[in-house]
């Protein structure tokens, strides 16, 4: 037993794998696979990626002020980085670099092979960012990140301050000539974002929409500098959707949670229908894949992180 008192199941199919709609039956985890807990320990779990190269995972512990490790082939979990700046999303770039949202230096940074830090972007027209909180690398080598507020509210996530630019911007940083531009500016707290595989679409959690969280969908325009015809994806009922990936047919796997009954992950189908659930003891904050064949789903949430094998594989990029 951990020091949650959480337990694995000892039964097959695992109880915390819930069927809503039939089309999840093709992608849901094997018969024999259950939710396992890798670690315990953290005060806010976030931004999970992976690298299989090195066959070990990063994940950002925002009020510790660190990154995580946890290594596939032992299961040993080290510092990887402390302080972190109170990090938060992570991703890779195309080249396998970590790229880094750090809510205490306001800045997306770039990791070089090397282990030395790249600015990407610390301010826009003079001003600092907010709080950068998630981001993603598309594969013309742009790089696309939320800026809300969030690690700026007060002293347990980063330093507080006011914001100097607006709280509803999601930024494009130019991979070629690292020119940023503003590609939303109506996303009321925007926080986790993903592209759809084809990266005709691009996913945004609104975390202060009213009267509840939404999705927004944006159509990616056909140079992929710009969005267009953003939208509500899908009718999240009382659900509170935080950080999500996409699978490689464009199922998107969303952390999720707020109450008992909603805790851990849900999946949804790309026309918006609610298609899966995976019940998790606490707040899944965000996820990635991986593992050798990318079929393996990497859940931080709030003190833990989780994982399952399912049955289909990580977009690529995601």
């Amino acid at each position: 037993m951990s020091e949650t008192g959480w337990r694995p199941s000892l039964l097959y199919p695992d109880p915390a794998i819930v069927t809503v709609d039939p089309r999840f039956e093709k992608i849901r985890p094997p018969f024999n696979a259950s939710v396992e807990q890798l670690y315990t320990g953290c005060r806010w779990s976030e931004g999970p990626v992976w690298f299989g190269d090195g066959r070990f995972l990063l994940w950002s512990d925002i009020p510790n002020n660190r990154i995580l490790k946890w290594e596939e082939e032992t299961g040993a979990v080290s510092v990887f980085r402390k302080p972190s700046n109170n990090s938060n999303g992570n991703t890779r770039d195309r080249q396998g670099r970590l790229v880094t949202c750090e809510h205490g230096a306001r800045r997306v940074t770039r990791t070089e092979h090397d282990g030395t830090v790249t600015v990407l972007c610390e301010r826009v027209e003079g001003k600092p960012l907010n709080s950068p909180n998630d981001v993603v690398v598309k594969s013309d080598g742009s790089i696309w990140f939320t800026d809300p507020p969030f690690g700026i509210l007060g002293e347990y996530e980063g330093d507080k301050a006011e914001p100097a630019l607006p709280v509803t911007n999601v930024y494009r940083i130019d991979g070629r000539t690292g020119r940023v531009t503003v590609v939303a500016d109506d996303v009321r707290g925007p926080n986790g974002l993903a592209f759809s595989p084809d990266e005709t679409r691009l996913y945004v959690v609104e975390s202060r929409a009213a009267p509840q969280r939404a999705i927004r969908v944006f159509d990616v325009a056909a140079d992929g500098t710009a969005l267009r015809n953003g939208r509500d994806f899908a009718d999240l009922g009382k659900g509170t959707p935080d950080g999500f990936r996409c699978d490689v047919d464009g199922n998107l796997w969303c952390g999720w949670g707020m109450s008992p009954e909603l805790n851990g992950v849900a999946v949804f189908a790309p026309d918006g229908a609610l298609i899966g659930r995976i019940a998790l003891p606490e707040r899944c904050a965000n996820l990635c894949f991986g593992g050798v064949k990318r079929n393996r789903l990497f859940m931080a949430a709030s003190h833990s992180l989780y994982a399952v094998y399912v049955n289909t594989q990580g977009a690529v990029g995601g």
